[in-house]
């Protein structure tokens, strides 16, 4: 590994500045993806920007409408440990738990997984299905785009040269909605996903109708998948398994796996079918104790 230098900005100035210096920069946030890469020579950097000392990335806080501002630098053990977003949002406590050990929950972020672009990330399915926003900031000033249309490919996203994740925006909730994200991994030991489904469910007012859905998969593309046409076939249609395995067509055909250690194409396009009608069932759970 060469020499990198290491730069802890205390402010989103100080971070922009250290973007312009002509240097080329990874964020060190959970450091669990850019460390190894960095030592496996995967990467080469100038620099480490490390924006865990920036006070608008490390808080987070319901807004006047209902939704949740959540800086890109906030632990995952601090979303989980709170019990109002346990009862509101508890599809983020399902990602939020998977991601790596205790330890590792203590520093990873929703920023650094998004960030690091991975095709398997296990946050963002979840995120996608709660219909989430970046907030990206820049000297130039600040812009928003849902999440799906953050990644290009494989490790990479839109991010400019000079920007990076400020907050992660999840909005209000529909009356009658239920969230669940779930996925399938090889072992214990290989913690990464083989396939992973993000769902969520809105009921009509007599909870007879599906009003709402949004449906997204990962590990089945290059990016994570946004699967409009599995949540259309959802709208207007009795919640159960007749429209869900329905949906979970529209999702395994979406897919465009490969095959690899973890997981043959077949089983990949076979799980995208079973974890998605897991997903909806239990978001259909949750829409029904809302």
């Amino acid at each position: 590994m060469k020499e990198i230098d290491y730069l802890a900005p205390a402010s989103l100035d100080e971070a922009y500045a250290a973007l312009q210096n002509g240097k080329t920069s990874a964020f060190l946030a959970g450091g669990t993806d850019i460390i190894v890469q960095l030592r496996e020579g995967r990467k080469q950097v100038d620099q480490l920007i490390d924006v865990k000392h920036i006070p608008e990335l490390m808080r987070y806080g319901w807004t006047d409408g209902g939704g949740l501002a959540i800086g890109a630098s906030v632990p995952f053990a601090e979303i989980y440990e709170d019990a109002e977003i346990a009862r509101r949002l508890p599809c983020l406590i399902d990602c939020a738990t998977l991601v790596g050990g205790i330890q590792i929950q203590s520093r990873a972020c929703f920023g650094g997984n998004i960030g690091n672009s991975g095709p398997a990330a296990d946050t963002v399915p979840a995120l996608i299905a709660l219909g989430a926003t970046l907030t990206l900031g820049s000297r130039e000033g600040t812009r928003e785009l849902p999440l799906e249309a953050f990644f290009t490919g494989p490790g990479q996203n839109v991010l400019a040269p000079g920007e990076l994740i400020v907050t992660v925006n999840v909005p209000p909730q529909p009356a009658r909605s239920g969230a669940f994200f779930h996925r399938f991994i090889p072992r214990n030991e290989m913690d990464i996903a083989v396939v992973n489904v993000g769902a969520r469910l809105e009921l009509d007012a007599a909870g007879e109708r599906i009003a709402g859905a949004r449906v997204s998969v990962g590990a089945v593309a290059p990016t994570p998948l946004f699967v409009e046409e599995a949540g259309a076939a959802l709208v207007g249609q009795a919640p159960g398994e007749e429209a869900f395995a329905r949906a979970a067509d529209a999702a395994a055909a979406a897919a465009r796996p490969i095959t690899d250690m973890r997981g043959s194409i077949a089983q990949r396009v076979h799980l995208t079918r079973v974890l998605t009608v897991r997903a909806l069932r239990r978001a259909l759970e949750r829409a029904r104790e809302a």
